[in-house]
């Protein structure tokens, strides 16, 4: 978090090109009980990346953000536009906030520095080399990893946050990292540009169809005491096919993939695996 260790990480690998895909992040429970560190940290870590890199000669600045920084009253499908439009859902405003100072940054540093930075915003990624842990992982790799250990224990009921009801766009992060080197190689504005499939998937089908993919045979409980979070929140991929660009993979596909990694990396107790 020392400004220090980013100006010595850039001074030894003199990079032309960074990728700041570093974040403090968590799902919804997380966020809530730590909205301050959440906050905190990722001002931080965007105040440090944009001061160093202006600084010391970095050509392109590529700046990924959340889709949860666009407000809560957002209308779906959801464009950039819409942005600045109002407050981000309150159980995750702390980071929501805290990176959307990304696109301030990215104006204010190429204003005064003439700094080459561009802002995306994925939508609801997940893939491979997710974030698995109980306590701070995203709404696919929580469901894998839930259904999964109930299967082992023999629980015949998983019990899941909310109605189901939200619906959401779910993004393979296969997809998004094959679309970055478009942005570092053709594209010099500052955003920022949604990059998501703008395919609408309710967390109840999105459960029922890991579920499956897991081959958990127990049934599915809603806590209604837990929050939904928003109702609705898919994003305009308006942009992104103007560019000629798109996210091609099913959910389907993309959650095979997913679930056949954790499978074996669980398995096998992989230290690449965040448990």
């Amino acid at each position: 978090m020392d400004v220090s260790s980013v100006e010595e990480m850039v001074l030894n690998i003199k990079p032309d090109v960074i990728v700041h895909f570093a974040a403090y992040s968590g799902g919804i429970g997380a966020n809530k009980e730590f909205p301050a560190d959440f906050y905190y940290k990722n001002t931080i870590l965007t105040a440090h990346m944009f001061d160093v890199v202006s600084r010391l000669g970095v050509k392109k600045l590529v700046y990924p953000m959340g889709g949860c920084s666009y407000p809560a009253s957002a209308k779906s499908p959801i464009d950039e536009e819409q942005l600045w439009n109002g407050y981000p859902q309150a159980e995750s405003a702390g980071y929501s906030t805290a990176k959307m100072m990304g696109v301030v940054a990215a104006k204010s540093y190429r204003s005064q520095y003439d700094l080459n930075a561009t802002v995306l915003i994925p939508g609801n990624m997940y893939g491979e080399y997710d974030n698995f842990s109980r306590s701070d992982s995203h709404v696919v790799p929580a469901m894998v990893r839930r259904f999964y250990e109930a299967q082992l224990s023999g629980t015949d009921t998983v019990v899941m946050w909310g109605s189901g009801r939200p619906t959401r766009d779910f993004v393979y992060a296969g997809d998004v990292a094959r679309l970055i080197p478009h942005f570092i190689d053709n594209y010099d504005e500052v955003g920022p540009v949604n990059i998501s499939s703008g395919r609408r998937t309710s967390i109840r089908e999105l459960a029922e169809t890991i579920k499956e993919h897991v081959g958990f045979e127990g049934k599915i409980e809603w806590d209604l005491s837990k929050p939904d979070g928003q109702m609705d929140k898919i994003f305009s991929t308006e942009k992104l096919a103007g560019l000629g660009l798109s996210c091609d993979t099913s959910l389907d596909e993309g959650l095979r993939k997913t679930i056949k990694w954790f499978l074996l990396n669980y398995k096998n107790k992989s230290d690449g695996l965040r448990l």
